[in-house]
């Protein structure tokens, strides 16, 4: 893996692979990104009081087994300062519905027995979804809300692309969306609609990303 996953432009806009003493700051950001996603706020019961305490410790772990798994985790960076941040499972190993048993107790004891079976269920249900054999899926993705709707959107989804065409096995990058402000956006970012996928009470888009072929003669 390298360092950098694309390069610097004019106004010093970068994109990196994570080190693990910037997970801190990424999980505060897909925090500020998901605390009104209808999945986690079904899942963590946003109705009750301790939802965002849940809801933290959940991303919270959620970011170890990734670092832990060697998962790409890209982080977009406005001079030294972190305004995006996008996490992918690979198609290799990783972070799929068979979780760390040491993650699961993690969440059991943060998140609850009924959120973390729903966590592993919502997955599970997403990933079966895709049409593809090989593909990474892109789990979490944020931008700084003090950053939104000025284009870095689009410098983190090409940066999402570079991992992508590093590993030449895999078929695609698979999304779910379930709001469509973010469908409209993956539109734009060539992501073509596969299917409704509903889980539990929310219905969602998935949605591919899926690799150029080469052009033949």
């Amino acid at each position: 893996m390298t360092d950098a996953v694309s390069t610097k432009t004019n106004v010093d806009i970068r994109a990196t692979y994570l080190t693990a003493e910037e997970l801190k700051l990424a999980a505060s950001l897909l925090y500020q990104a998901y605390h009104d996603d209808p999945v986690f706020l079904e899942i963590f019961n946003g109705d009750k009081d301790d939802y965002e305490q849940r809801l933290r410790a959940s991303i919270r772990e959620e970011l170890g087994v990734f670092w832990q798994a060697k998962q790409p985790m890209v982080g977009l960076y406005l001079g030294e300062a972190m305004v995006g941040v996008a996490c992918l499972n690979s198609p290799d190993d990783g972070v799929g519905s068979e979780r760390f048993w040491h993650w699961r107790l993690k969440m059991l004891l943060s998140a609850g027995y009924f959120s973390t079976k729903q966590m592993m269920e919502k997955e599970k249900t997403v990933m079966s979804a895709v049409p593809l054999d090989k593909f990474h899926m892109l789990s979490f993705i944020a931008i700084h809300p003090l950053h939104q709707q000025h284009g870095f959107g689009h410098y983190l989804m090409a940066a999402v692309n570079t991992v992508l065409q590093e590993h030449s096995q895999s078929q695609g990058v698979a999304v779910y969306a379930t709001n469509e402000k973010y469908r409209k956006f993956f539109e734009d970012v060539d992501y073509q609609h596969v299917k409704e996928v509903q889980v539990g009470k929310v219905s969602g888009t998935l949605m591919v990303h899926y690799r150029e072929q080469p052009a033949t003669d």
